[in-house]
């Protein structure tokens, strides 16, 4: 079967490669065997590919945080799952053709969902959504302000906040984005920039805002935590600059704003296994219904690996690159 390999860390389209490599096998009990039908490439894959993520394993190494998968076989003692469901995949390692993992980390998805937007379910929906709900209390009519507003993650937490009554107050780095996002149910939109907190108390008539939340790092930072109101918090979960938070010492201790993290793996570990589940069958059920759509730019397959990865990494993209391991991928999950 093919898989995608690290030779090295580096330039990620230098150092990945279609391999062939021993077939997974099939399962032992307590075990699921899935092939692999999509899985979209992040922003956490090209840090791995680069050896800059949290996690290094020794080399040779398989990337990919995500993907959907339809399983072929069930070990003994698997009783949620039968050959033929749709499945996503909690743990990494998913650029491959097949799959062996436990039953346990796999979650069933509906049978009819689009299988392009179930590839993008794992990481940025529950994302979106947990930003919303662990960092501080919100409540119906509470603004929220987001940088990177036009990432992924951006998009669809401007539908989640809109679904849960929540405004919000969006950050981008060009006045063109904004139609987009106001579709979308942004409530206002701001450009970035050394006068960010004058835009922000322009656009929400001097509102308090009690979350903001930042993806970009470094000064950006500083600029989200400029415009919280005082006793607010910014959380950053993301750092497309690559540099650390910068916050202004007098918002942290004079006007007493927090400033944490976030990670979609530690949030989710602090829930069981069933908590787990429920999210992404909500989630999964709002993908279904269309209330939350994730754009892609393009799809390649597993041979145009390298291609995949440098398209990945350019700039106003129009939407996430994905990979499909076996084939074409169908407009919708049945076989």
């Amino acid at each position: 079967m093919k898989s995608i390999e690290l030779t090295d860390y580096g330039v990620p389209e230098q150092v990945a490669g279609c391999v062939e490599v021993p077939d997974v096998g099939p399962p032992a009990e307590h075990e699921v065997v899935f092939d692999v039908l999509a899985f979209p490439i992040n922003p956490a894959d090209i840090w791995f590919c680069k050896g800059e993520y949290r996690v290094r394993p020794p080399l040779p190494a398989t990337p990919g945080a995500e993907c959907v998968g339809r399983v072929s076989a069930v070990g003994a003692g698997v009783s949620h799952l039968r050959p033929g469901d749709l499945v996503i995949n909690l743990q990494r390692e998913n650029w491959a053709q097949r799959r062996r993992v436990r039953g346990e980390d796999v979650i069933a998805v509906p049978a009819a969902i689009d299988l392009g937007q179930a590839a993008m379910l794992r990481i940025n929906p529950p994302t979106a959504a947990l930003l919303l709900q662990d960092i501080v209390e919100l409540r119906p009519g509470d603004w929220v302000l987001q940088n990177a507003a036009n990432s992924a993650v951006g998009r669809l937490l401007i539908r989640l906040a809109r679904r849960r009554g929540l405004r919000t107050v969006n950050v981008v780095r060009r006045q063109a984005l904004a139609g987009e996002l106001v579709a979308l149910g942004a409530d206002a939109c701001v450009v970035d920039g050394p006068d960010l907190a004058a835009g922000v108390r322009a656009a929400t008539g001097g509102a308090a805002i009690r979350l903001g939340i930042d993806a970009v790092g470094g000064a950006a930072t500083g600029r989200i935590g400029a415009c919280v109101a005082d006793g607010g918090a910014v959380c950053c979960y993301g750092s497309m600059t690559g540099q650390d938070p910068v916050v202004a010492r007098g918002d942290l201790i004079f006007r007493g704003i927090t400033l944490s993290g976030f990670m979609l793996g530690r949030s989710l570990a602090r829930r069981s296994l069933d908590e787990i589940r429920a999210i992404y069958a909500e989630l999964a059920q709002q993908v279904l219904s269309g209330e939350l759509h994730a754009p892609v730019a393009r799809i390649y397959s597993i041979d145009e690996i390298r291609a995949a990865l440098a398209h990945a990494q350019q700039g106003e993209r129009s939407g996430k690159i994905l990979v499909v391991p076996n084939g074409t991928l169908p407009a919708r999950g049945g076989a």
